[in-house]
């Protein structure tokens, strides 16, 4: 995939742009050299189109299903010898702006009072006691998080476990009227700059010093996960069939429900294994041409039928699985790859504004980085392996009856019947976390429910159990209280006379 020429327009706007990065002292050399090549790549247009033609659904040499994986190892001593080669890393650089917390994301209660730091401390803790093996833990901050991941992270002092933290890089905002970085504008503050994505996950382990450090210490496999999806715990069958099978990079994928349908998913792709992500699916494949059904009647009148849409790419019947963004990856190949400069990855442009300033910010995945590894797999897994908490309504999942805490580990409630959780839906007044706590006297048991809709002012009692489909929607300006104790099953509620 060669990058095509700059245009001498382009190429005096990046000379421009180049010349007021490098007075920047706030970044590293390394840091400028990887933003104004993420530009240069992005002005040259450089972009890999897809023959959709070309796309194959991958097999189970490719895709291979977690069931058979061979079992763990019987042996401790054996155990211990895969763990040993193995390093956790968390991508850490998310704030919990969007629940309405301050501070990094991965310090908001879950459950039992514990935080997903918290949770994440103890798993690997007691995977070092058990097995006596050094599993260390990496933390990926932003300049967001990074001052108070690391007073958080004092309290673990004592533990143990190894707990290492690094910056992703740092990249000035594009201003897109001018082409030059906002911080040269005056806007000096944390708004002038921006984290460019966890594809930055790779060069930013080697510019730390931390890549080479592992590498001295005979660690092979990074386990890279969001810190905020509660499934993604170590998995002993997934690292051995790595280390056995010499696979140099893995992503977990699994079935997709009607709830993933934007995640990316695996193809194959002349004879690679690569990410298909929404942004590259052409648009005849995204939005098929609206089709009008020609209806001809008895009597010769021609009406207009059904129209139908039809979206091939968030299919659950053509692609049947997505990327949880769990990923398994080769240390010495991401040297290999970074030190070439062989990583280049989509480029995902994220346009915002500041202050009224409209700007760009250019970010990479790192799931899209699976093509250029070899022997690259995805492991088709559990659905228990992906829990992310993006919102109080997974809040109101992993505090309920439906997990109980294990060692850390989150574990699904054998209890209920159906595969798939509830389907759960809070208005704005539970958007935040404090909020959300304030409406609930204790979570319901939600084992036999199917859906809850929440809309208006609404606050439940202790010890309520739902069942089936709810709606429960206050009348406007009307506070509607749940009673304690109550059972509801399959209903719509609007009042007190509706429980």
């Amino acid at each position: 995939m060669a990058a095509a020429k700059l245009s001498a327009a382009d190429s005096e706007k990046l000379s421009k742009l180049q010349s007021a990065v490098s007075g920047l002292s706030e970044i590293s050399e390394n840091e400028k050299s990887g933003f104004i090549n993420l530009v240069s790549r992005s002005l040259s247009g450089e972009a890999q189109h897809i023959e959709w033609s070309k796309i194959k659904t991958p097999t189970d040499e490719v895709v291979v299903p977690y069931d058979s994986l061979a079992p763990t190892p019987e042996d401790p001593a054996e155990t211990k010898k895969l763990l040993d080669k193995l390093v956790v890393l968390k991508l850490n650089g998310g704030l919990g702006t969007t629940m309405g917390c301050t501070g990094p994301k991965s310090v908001i209660e879950v459950r039992n009072g514990l935080t997903f730091l918290d949770l994440i401390v103890i798993q690997i803790e007691s995977l070092n006691s058990k097995y006596g093996c050094n599993v260390p833990l990496l933390l990926m901050n932003s300049f967001n998080t990074h001052d108070d991941t690391q007073k958080i992270v004092e309290k673990y002092a004592k533990s143990n476990i190894e707990i290492h933290t690094f910056n992703q890089s740092q990249y000035p905002r594009l201003v897109v009227e001018d082409f030059m970085p906002l911080p040269c504008k005056g806007n000096m503050g944390k708004d002038g700059w921006y984290p460019p994505g966890h594809g930055d996950v790779f060069p930013a382990l080697k510019n730390s010093g931390k890549l080479d450090a592992l590498l001295s210490q005979g660690k092979e496999y990074v386990f890279v996960a969001n810190s905020d999806n509660l499934g993604a715990v170590v998995d002993l069958k997934i690292l051995k069939h790595l280390i056995q099978s010499k696979n140099e990079y893995c992503m977990e994928v699994t079935p997709k429900t009607l709830a993933d349908v934007k995640g990316g998913t695996l193809i194959s792709y002349e004879g690679k294994v690569q990410l298909l992500e929404i942004a590259q699916v052409p648009d005849e494949h995204l939005f098929e041409q609206l089709v009008t059904l020609r209806l001809v009647t008895g009597i010769g009148y021609v009406t207009e039928g059904v129209w139908y849409l039809v979206n091939e790419f968030k299919s659950i019947e053509k692609f049947k699985i997505f990327n949880t963004n769990n990923l398994w990856v080769n240390l010495k190949a991401i040297k290999r790859l970074v030190e070439a400069d062989a990583l280049k990855m989509e480029i995902i442009p994220n346009p915002k504004e500041v202050d009224g300033i409209k700007v760009l910010q250019l970010e990479t995945a790192a799931g899209a980085a699976i093509r250029f590894f070899d022997h690259a797999i995805g492991i088709n897994v559990p659905r228990s392996r992906f829990l992310p908490v993006k919102a109080t309504s997974d809040l109101l999942l992993v505090q309920s009856d439906l997990y109980t805490l294990n060692d850390g580990f989150v574990i699904r409630n054998k209890a209920r019947e159906n595969p798939e959780n509830p389907s759960i839906e809070l208005g704005p007044e539970f958007k935040k976390v404090a909020n959300f706590l304030s409406r609930f006297k204790s979570i319901p048991s939600i084992i036999e429910l199917d859906s809850l809709k929440v809309t208006g002012d609404v606050c439940f009692g202790a010890g309520i159990t739902l069942k089936g489909k709810l709606v429960v929607a206050a009348k406007s300006g009307v506070k509607l209280e749940i009673p304690d104790g109550v059972v509801i099953a399959n209903k719509e509620i609007n009042g007190p006379a509706d429980i």
